[in-house]
C-alpha cells in the first residue's frame, strides 16, 4: 500500500524534517521559561544533549513525531534554539552519540509535553476515525495526512508511515464494504444490469451513457431541451427518480457522485463490483434530480428570452406606427391655423398653404384626419371661424358627407369636427364641449 501511494523518496521525506515557514518557525521553536528550565536541570546535561533536546522538544508539537536524524532539523529553527540556549549551532552534530540517550530524551519529551504512544484505545480510535473519512474521501494520500492532523490533535505519537498506510489502507477497504452493504437492497439484478450498461458504449449516442447522463446542457436552444427531456426519460425509464440513497451520509452520496463524474467508464469498469456499483447508483439518483432542474432551468431560460424578444419587437412596432402619426398632427397644426384665420383671403387660402407648408410635408401623399373634410367643406362655402348653421356633418363611413334635416344639428357636427381637429392627439380623442 505504502509503495502505491508514496514513493521511496516521498516516504522518506515524511520520515524527516520538513521545510519550515516562518510562521511554524515562531510558533513551534520559541522556547518558554519553563521549557528552558526542562532542558536545563543543571547536571548531567551537556551543550550537545541540550541542543538535541530542545529541538526533540519543538518537533513533536510540530510534526507529531521526532525524527530520527535530529541533526538533520532546519538550520532556521536550530540557530533559533541555540540562540534563545546560548550554545552553539555546531554542538547538534555531537548529539546522540549514546544509544541510551536517544532513546530516554524522547520519552522524557512525551513525558513532560503531555503526549502518549498509539496503544490499543488509540488504535481503536484511529480505525473510527479513517472509517467516517474514508465514507467521505477516496484519497489515500489525503486520508494519511487527515490521520497525521488527527494524532497531533489527540496528542498520540504518530506511528511509522508504512504502518499508518496500512491502517489508512484498511480503513479504505472497510469504507468499501459499508458502502456497499447499505446499499444492497436497492441492487436489484434488473438494475445492476442497467448500471453496468452505462458503461457501454451506445451506438445511436456514440458514447456512453454515463458520459451522455453527465454531460450539462450548455444552450437554451431547441436540441439541448430535446435531449434534456431523452435524459430525463431515461432515468425514469429505470427509476432513478425512486431510489432512496439517504441511508449514506449526505457528504459520502456527494463523494460518491462527484467520483463516478470524474472517472471515465473504463476506470469505473476496472474497480470491483462492489465500489463501481454505489458510485453508479448514487450518480443516477443525483442525476435525476439534477437534469429535472436543468430541463426546469432551460425551459424558464428559453421562454424569458422570447419573451424579451416579442416585447422588443412590440416596442419597435409601436415606434414605427407612432411616426406616421405624428406627422399628420404636425400637418395638421400647420394647415388649421390657416384655414381657420378669417384675416386670409379665400383666393389667398391655397398659395398661403403651399408656401408656408414645409417641401417634404408636399412631397407625395399624406393621409389626413378624416374629418377635414367638414373644414374644407366650410372653407368652399365660404364660412371661417366659427362654423355657420349651414355647415354639415363629415361623413364617418368612406370620406362620405351628407347634410342633416334639422338645422341645429348641422351646426353641432360642424362644430365638434373643428373642435376635434384642433385638439385630437395620437390614441386619444379630443374631449368634446357642451353645446352651447
Amino acid at each position: 500500500m505504502a509503495t502505491r501511494v508514496f514513493t521511496d523518496e516521498e516516504i522518506a521525506r515524511l520520515r524527516s524534517f520538513p521545510e519550515i515557514s516562518r510562521e511554524e518557525l515562531i510558533r513551534f521553536f520559541t522556547l518558554t521559561a519553563a521549557d528552558v528550565e526542562f532542558n536545563d536541570p543543571g547536571r548531567g546535561r551537556g551543550p550537545a544533549d541540550r541542543l538535541g533536546l530542545a529541538v526533540q522538544l519543538c518537533a513533536l508539537p510540530w510534526l507529531g513525531f521526532v525524527p530520527a536524524d535530529v541533526a538533520l532539523a532546519p538550520p532556521a529553527a536550530v540557530a533559533r534554539l541555540s540562540e534563545r540556549l546560548r550554545i552553539s549551532v555546531g554542538e547538534l552534530a555531537r548529539y546522540g552519540s549514546r544509544e541510551q540517550t536517544r532513546s530516554t530524551h524522547p520519552q522524557q519529551v512525551a513525558r513532560y509535553l503531555g503526549w502518549r504512544s498509539a496503544g490499543e484505545l488509540e488504535r481503536k480510535e484511529l480505525e473510527e476515525f479513517l472509517l467516517a473519512r474514508a465514507m467521505e474521501h477516496d484519497s489515500p494520500s489525503l486520508l494519511f495526512r487527515l490521520a497525521c492532523e488527527h494524532l497531533i490533535s489527540s496528542r498520540v505519537i504518530r506511528p511509522g508511515v508504512v504502518t499508518l498506510l496500512e491502517r489508512v489502507a484498511a480503513a479504505h477497504a472497510a469504507a468499501g464494504r459499508e458502502t456497499h452493504g447499505r446499499v444492497t437492497h436497492l441492487l436489484t439484478p434488473a438494475l445492476v444490469a442497467e448500471l453496468d450498461n452505462l458503461l457501454l458504449v451506445d451506438a445511436e449516442l456514440g458514447t456512453t451513457r454515463l458520459t451522455w447522463l453527465t454531460t450539462p446542457p450548455v444552450s437554451d436552444s431547441p436540441e439541448s431541451i430535446k435531449n434534456e427531456l431523452a435524459k430525463l426519460a431515461f432515468l425514469r425509464g429505470m427509476d432513478a427518480h425512486t431510489l432512496d440513497v439517504s441511508v449514506l451520509p449526505v457528504e459520502h452520496r456527494r463523494f460518491l457522485a462527484s467520483v463516478g463524474r470524474r472517472l471515465t467508464a473504463q476506470s469505473l469498469d476496472r474497480r470491483e463490483p462492489q465500489r463501481h456499483h454505489p458510485i453508479l447508483l448514487t450518480l443516477v439518483s443525483q442525476c435525476a434530480v439534477e437534469v429535472l432542474d436543468d430541463l426546469v432551468a432551460l425551459f424558464d431560460q428559453a421562454v424569458s428570452a422570447r419573451e424579451g424578444r416579442a416585447r422588443r419587437k412590440l416596442k419597435d412596432i409601436l415606434a414605427d406606427r407612432a411616426i406616421p402619426m405624428e406627422e399628420r398632427q404636425a400637418l395638421l397644426d400647420e394647415i388649421l391655423p390657416v384655414l381657420l384665420d378669417v384675416a386670409v383671403p379665400d383666393e389667398e387660402a391655397g398659395a398661403r398653404l403651399r408656401g408656408e407648408l414645409p417641401v417634404v410635408r408636399r412631397q407625395g401623399p399624406v393621409h389626413l384626419h378624416p374629418r377635414l373634410g367638414s373644414v374644407l367643406h366650410l372653407r368652399h362655402q365660404g364660412h371661417r371661424g366659427h362654423p355657420p348653421r349651414g355647415a354639415v356633418r363629415a361623413g364617418r363611413h368612406h370620406g362620405q358627407c351628407h347634410r342633416p334635416a334639422d338645422h341645429r344639428a348641422r351646426h353641432r357636427y360642424a362644430r365638434r369636427d373643428l373642435g376635434q381637429l384642433c385638439s385630437v392627439r395620437p390614441g386619444r380623442p379630443a374631449a368634446v364641449a357642451p353645446d352651447a
